[in-house]
Formats: C-alpha cells, structure tokens, sequence
C-alpha cells in the first residue's frame, strides 16, 4: 500500500490535471460510491458487470472487488498507464484483488473510444470532472449513459462546493468553462437523479451522486451540490 500511495502522489504532481485529488479515496467515499452495488448484490440472484472509471491506484476498487463474486464480470478503464500498471500488479499479487482476476480486465484507454459487449448494472466513475473542458465532460457522460443499462446506476463524486470556490478564484475564461461545467452536470442529476451520500469523512469531503440509466425528470427538492455561495 506504501507504494501505492507513492505512486499516487508522483501521479499527482505530474498529472493533476487528470487525476483531480489530492489524497487517495477514504474508505467512507468508497462506501459511499459502492452503496448501489451492496443493494444490488443483496436483491439480485444474477452475475453483475460493473465498469470502475478513473480507479487511480484502487482505493475504491479494493471496496469493488470484496463486494462481487468470481462469476461477476468487473472491468476498469484508466487511461494513466502509471496506474493502470499498478492495478495489474494488485490483481497480481493483492490476495482480495487476485480472487477477481479472472473475471477482471483493466482497459489503458479513454472512455470514449471503450466499448462492451453488453450494458454494466453499476459504473463508478473518480474522474475529476471539474478540471476537465466542458466538451470532455459532455463526452464522458455520453459515454456513461451508452454504457450503462437502463435498469443501472452511475455513482460518481465531486468535492463539495469546489465548482462556487472555484469561480470564487478563477479568471473570467475558467469561470464561464466551470459554468459550462456546471450546466451539463446539473442537467443529468435532473433528468435522472436518484439520491445523493455525503462523505464528511474524506479529504476534501464530497458528495457521491447516483444517477438512473434512465430519464425521469422527477419533481424534488433542491440538490445540496447545486448550493452557491
């Protein structure tokens, strides 16, 4: 796990602008971003397909791969090579990770150009969507939706409140990208929102946000990530 976390913070300091954090995943995230993995499990008498994006070194992953069974199929998509050569070593060597392996696949390529056989029940995404241009961001929930069945969810995370503190710094071309930004995501939790998990207990906290496969556009109450300051 030491060397994991160094090749973290290598990572971090070479490329932020892809890996977003600044500490790896706490486990009460991973909880939080697995929670309709733990439900579905528990109701469902079927192999799963889950799609990890954006796993990093496996903080949330090692919470994956306890949760599934050998017969379901788990398949992560992490374009830093740096990582994704650290998850093979951990489903390699790690004894809760290798127990997937044959059941596991880790594809080093942009989420745009992957493609599957057939919809996942569960994509959990760690992509650091703030500090991406507004056209990558619309690319990559394309990219969720045409992968995720109908019946599915996706969980990903944001950092609370960092899109207002954010704006609050930046100059007027970031601001109005953040804005773009902000348009986009609000749209799907929306049209698909499903519930929200607070995670106080993480650097930085966050919000997970669980997202349907499918468009409902249902009436409810503000959303706390939507709060400006």
């Amino acid at each position: 796990m030491g060397r994991d976390r160094l090749a973290f913070f290598r990572q971090v300091r070479e490329h932020y602008h892809t890996t977003g954090a600044i500490a790896p995943s706490s486990r009460f995230l991973a909880r939080a971003q697995t929670g309709p993995l733990v439900a579905l499990k528990s109701r469902s008498q079927h192999p799963i397909r889950v799609l990890e994006v954006g796993p990093g070194t496996g903080a949330v992953t090692r919470r994956i791969v306890d949760l599934l069974e050998p017969g379901d199929r788990f398949d992560l998509v992490e374009i830093n090579q740096a990582f994704a050569d650290v998850l093979e070593s951990r489903f390699l060597d790690d004894p809760p990770f290798a127990r997937m392996s044959d059941s596991s696949r880790i594809h080093a390529i942009p989420l745009q150009d992957y493609t599957a056989e057939e919809p996942y029940d569960i994509i959990i995404s760690g992509l650091p969507m703030n500090n991406f241009s507004q056209q990558l961001v619309a690319e990559l929930f394309d990219a969720y939706f045409r992968l995720l069945s109908p019946e599915g969810t996706l969980s990903y995370f944001e950092y609370m409140f960092m899109r207002p503190l954010r704006k609050a710094v930046s100059g007027r071309d970031d601001r109005e990208r953040v804005n773009q930004i902000e348009t986009i995501m609000r749209k799907h939790r929306r049209q698909r929102k499903s519930r929200t998990s607070w995670v106080l207990a993480n650097l930085p906290p966050a919000w997970v946000q669980h997202l349907s496969g499918v468009i409902s556009d249902p009436i409810r109450s503000p959303d706390p990530s939507e709060t400006r300051p």
